[in-house]
């Protein structure tokens, strides 16, 4: 069972006091200024908000919830403009992972446990549409989620562009990439973007990639899981990175 808090005047306390928000549930037709408080609340914290029926909250508990229910993060989000500087100050030559529109938890679990194990700095989610650090995620990583940092961005998009302008090298991995997945440099700041299973990268993200490659397929089925795609990646550019004589961990 997920941990969750219940009651507007609860969820708007629980923000204020510091506790990790994964996502707040409130009820579609609530008005009101403690409504809209917590609405207020929940951007100031970058907490996202979902307006939902009133039966999917019954569904999460029927005590007096007052029409919103606040999910509790298991791990703590941070900001990307926060670890970009820190970095770059600690002598690292960053490796991060961005997420775009990968939506299951037990997806995303198994990157971050590639993630922790090929030395990936970062993870980048964004606000929707995104699998988030639920306790599903945490069990399917093996604890891995405890130990990399996870990014809550309001887009990809904007995220992507924000590592671009700090000097990193977004690779975007897509079928229709015109080079193989190894022939481009891991060895500078590099940000590998994974695409959602049946879409793949978003044309808005996609265009933002400095470079789009491929994984050959060389059998009758047409791609991979993401999470093995995604380890094929990071491996890669953990080999460039020890041949290279450096390592981030």
């Amino acid at each position: 069972m997920k941990d969750f808090i219940f009651g507007l005047r609860a969820v708007i306390e629980a923000l204020e006091a510091g506790k990790t928000v994964d996502r707040i549930l409130m009820r579609r037709e609530l008005g009101g200024e403690l409504a809209k408080e917590l609405l207020e609340t929940a951007a100031r914290y970058d907490v996202p908000v979902q307006r939902v029926p009133l039966e999917k909250l019954n569904r999460v508990t029927m005590k007096n919830h007052q029409g919103a229910v606040a999910f509790l993060s298991p791990v703590e989000y941070y900001r990307l403009d926060r670890l970009i500087p820190q970095f770059y100050d600690e002598g690292r030559v960053p490796l991060v992972v961005v997420l775009d529109g990968v939506t299951d938890a037990r997806n995303f679990g198994a990157i971050a446990r590639s993630c922790d194990c090929g030395g990936v700095d970062a993870i980048v989610i964004p606000e929707r549409g995104s699998a988030s650090a639920s306790s599903d995620a945490v069990k399917a990583s093996a604890g891995a989620l405890f130990y990399v940092p996870v990014c809550r961005e309001k887009t990809v998009e904007s995220a992507v562009r924000q590592l671009h302008d700090s000097g990193y090298l977004v690779i975007g991995a897509s079928e229709k990439g015109a080079v193989s997945y190894t022939m481009v440099d891991y060895t500078v700041p590099v940000a590998i973007v994974m695409g959602a299973e049946d879409t793949g990268i978003s044309p808005e993200v996609m265009r933002r990639c400095d470079s789009l490659v491929s994984i050959p397929m060389l059998g009758d089925i047409g791609s991979l899981n993401v999470s093995v795609a995604a380890g094929v990646m990071i491996y890669e550019a953990v080999r460039q990175r020890l041949d290279a004589g450096f390592i981030n961990k």
